[in-house]
């Protein structure tokens, strides 16, 4: 849905991290650790959970100062379960 913005604050959002010794491998964590989290959260399969993040989520880079441990931050709006 864009930017993190105040329109979609009302439900929040869930946020995983990754961190690793480079954006990809921690942009993979984060991503993963958030598939996992909707499929067990939300009780749906892996694959729609996939799915929902790649269209619905918003990856950012956290911290790029700690080198080489990067955070990336993975944001999925609450209100798509509405």
């Amino acid at each position: 849905p864009g930017p993190v913005t105040r329109h979609l604050d009302a439900k929040g959002y869930e946020v995983t991290t990754g961190i690793g010794p480079d954006l990809m491998a921690g942009a993979r964590e984060a991503v993963a650790q958030m598939v996992d989290l909707l499929a067990g959260r939300y009780k749906i399969d892996p694959v729609e959970a996939y799915m929902l993040a790649s269209v619905c989520g918003d990856l950012r880079i956290s911290e790029i100062v700690d080198m080489p441990n990067w955070v990336v931050s993975f944001y999925f709006p609450r209100c798509v379960f509405e």
